[in-house]
């Protein structure tokens, strides 16, 4: 199902699976470096390694810290008040909307991150990004399949879209934050569409009727255009 949702979508990057676990999973190698954020282990294995990780792993993110609920050791939990400090002084974000990001309501334990191709079992959620048109497709065939978006399209943090899928059972949409785009070097061009992993046969059913559908009515406006 990985392969075509690449093909119909003509994706260059690969759908990325994220899967929880309460210990560590067994047969998975552990990730063999610890990044500077949570949504850059996406990228690694958008480009083909799957591995786990665990609270410490995520330490060096304290944004990620907080959407995903690592329970931080003081060091960390002290980085994380300075970054929303920093935040707040800039304009980024008021305090009064920190409640409202979307959180793990379990404390992290371990994630499995993978290729959709390699992922073992349903994943929790699946994160592809593409460029807008791509990702219309995909809105769209989720809907169809009963699991828009209901919260329009989320902005900052982008790690939020994780838990945000994760609770509510739904697709959603995240057009990217600057932190994001710096540790993965998302295009300009792309941003990301997340969906829970249970309903992946219904997207990928919808999917290709939605994208004939698009062809054709392509086609029917490009002819009303010239005609008009």
């Amino acid at each position: 199902m990985s392969e075509q949702i690449q093909q119909l979508l003509d994706l260059e990057t690969t759908p990325v699976a994220v899967t929880f676990h309460d210990t560590q999973p067994d047969g998975i190698a552990h990730t063999e470096k610890v990044e500077a954020s949570g949504c850059t282990y996406w990228r690694r294995a958008a480009e083909g390694k799957t591995f786990y990780t665990e609270a410490s792993d995520h330490y060096n993110c304290p944004i990620g810290c907080y959407t995903h609920n690592v329970e931080l050791p003081p060091t960390q939990a002290e980085e994380l008040e300075n970054t929303l400090g920093l935040m707040v002084e800039l304009g980024y974000i008021a305090m009064e909307e920190v409640p409202g990001i979307p959180r793990q309501e379990t404390p992290f334990q371990s994630a499995v991150y993978a290729p959709l191709a390699d992922a073992a079992g349903t994943p929790d959620v699946v994160v592809v990004s593409g460029t807008p048109r791509q990702m219309m497709l995909l809105t769209e065939a989720a809907t169809a399949a009963g699991i828009g978006t209901e919260d329009g399209v989320m902005g900052r943090p982008t790690c939020a879209v994780i838990p945000a899928v994760v609770q509510g059972g739904r697709s959603a949409s995240s057009l990217g934050c600057i932190g994001n785009r710096v540790y993965t070097a998302l295009s300009d061009d792309d941003f990301y569409f997340a969906f829970p992993g249970e309903h992946i046969g219904a997207i990928v059913e919808k999917l290709e009727t939605i994208v004939n559908a698009n062809r054709a009515l392509e086609a029917y406006h490009q002819q009303r255009q010239a005609e008009i």
